[in-house]
């Protein structure tokens, strides 16, 4: 075998590099100057996220990322360590994100509070969504496969045809939800 066989990257690992690179510089825009060097957190976190979700895929192979537990256990540190860290080092920054520009005195108190809600339900809302998401195309294939016992020649070539094409559903799912969890992570780490 020629030596360059060896060393010389497959067409496989130059895509997800590519796929990496551009998830580093997206992130880093989203970010700011700031904070250029924390963008390899987010593309971990996307990458475990979509490699678990397309090992869920597989079949009898349980999707880690649609149990709650695991999804929570992703964004929970994540974003307790965003607020710690803001808190610590940028407290004005913090206090004058509970006030939009531009409220109306009577008002301060009440946006205070609907800000301080919407903090606090982010992490939850992140894990609901994913966790959502990948059980809901899960189900969908789990009760079409359940009706082929039922169902004559003709119409069970049908669902396996149905059933391919909700599986490239599922996988584009799969890589938008793990983009969406890293975006919104991105977001709430710029704030």
């Amino acid at each position: 075998m020629p030596y360059l066989y060896w060393i010389s990257p497959s067409r496989w690992s130059l895509v997800w590099s590519k796929l990496i690179n551009t998830l580093h510089l997206e992130f880093k825009t989203l970010l700011g100057p700031s904070h250029t060097g924390s963008t390899i957190i987010f593309v971990s976190l996307f990458s475990l996220i979509v490699f678990n979700n397309f090992l869920g895929l597989l079949p009898y192979v349980f999707t880690s990322t649609s149990h709650l537990v695991m999804t929570l256990s992703l964004s929970l540190p994540l974003w307790l360590t965003f607020m710690i860290f803001g808190w610590v080092n940028h407290t004005q920054h913090m206090f004058a994100h509970l006030v939009p520009q531009g409220t109306p005195p009577a008002l301060m108190p009440f946006m205070v509070l609907i800000e301080t809600l919407s903090n606090l339900i982010r992490p939850g809302t992140l894990a609901v969504r994913l966790a959502a998401n990948m059980i809901a195309g899960h189900l969908l294939l789990t009760l079409l496969s359940g009706t082929g016992p039922s169902l004559s020649t003709t119409l069970v070539s049908f669902l396996l045809l149905t059933q391919v094409l909700l599986l490239l559903l599922e996988s584009a799912v799969a890589i938008i939800q793990s983009y969406v969890f890293a975006v919104l992570s991105t977001l709430y780490a710029g704030e």
